[in-house]
């Protein structure tokens, strides 16, 4: 099944029980401040959007529409949203209905719907680290690659595995002094505000060369690798944040030739 962000299958650890409320709820609550700031700006720009020769866009994994809802507040894009959750799609068309957005829910064989070569730009974001297969990882690339046209760019975003256990300041993936292997599953949290408390969540460990080799077999070429860290003074993330001396996110991009 083609992951989605914060699933609601494949709950458990061997450290314990994880947060069981709502999924959706939960990466509504949070608070993707770091990404906003760092990580989806690297996306934004390594698939070009904003100029004119992006004008639709596939979200991968598109969650309660969060990424989707920036792209068209940031360019005169299109976005073809999709996801596996129907509870993820509820609550995207619910809070963040546009105009610009099409939300579609679904299945194993992905966006289906979507013809060849019909997106200028396709991005997965925080999607590969749900799935602890490396075979759903290359059914995604493939469909990110047949629906763009030639020319068009992916990208890939994620949390970090280079930096797997430091507490950045509204996350941690992975627990601090471990060493992953791959594929292997990683306890990581999520701060929410308020009196929620945080978010446990199980994701897996894939290396930066995954990405590549994922990219690579799926046809895509020109491949780059991008470790964005905070590069300006942030009132919103105090004084020291570790995000700006370590890079917590990951950006993998290709062409499609």
């Amino acid at each position: 099944m083609t992951p989605h962000a914060f699933s609601g299958t494949d709950r458990q650890d061997p450290a314990g029980p994880v947060d069981d409320s709502d999924p959706a709820e939960a990466i509504e609550a949070y608070d993707d401040l770091p990404e906003r700031l760092i990580g989806y700006p690297a996306v934004f720009h390594a698939l070009g959007i904003g100029s004119s020769a992006v004008r639709t866009v596939l979200d991968y994994g598109c969650g309660p529409g969060k990424v989707a809802t920036r792209v068209v507040e940031a360019s005169g894009a299109s976005v073809v949203a999709v996801d596996v959750s129907p509870r993820m799609l509820e609550v995207a068309r619910a809070r963040r209905p546009h105009p610009r957005i099409d939300y579609r829910l679904i299945g194993d064989e992905g966006p289906a719907f979507l013809a060849d070569g019909s997106v200028d730009a396709a991005m997965a974001c925080f999607v590969f680290v749900t799935a602890g297969e490396v075979a759903v990882l290359h059914d995604i690339a493939a469909e990110m690659h047949r629906v763009l046209r030639p020319g068009g760019r992916c990208a890939v975003l994620d949390a970090n595995p280079r930096t797997t256990g430091i507490r950045f300041s509204t996350f941690r993936s992975g627990e601090p002094g471990r060493v992953y292997t791959k594929g292997e599953r990683r306890r990581s949290r999520r701060e929410r505000p308020g009196t929620g408390g945080p978010l446990e969540f199980v994701d897996h460990h894939w290396p930066c060369q995954t990405y590549l080799d994922v990219l690579g077999k799926a046809g895509f070429t020109d491949l780059d690798v991008h470790e964005p860290v905070l590069t300006h003074r942030s009132a919103q993330l105090g004084g020291d944040p570790a995000e700006a001396g370590h890079p917590p996110f990951l950006v993998v991009s290709g062409v499609k030739q």
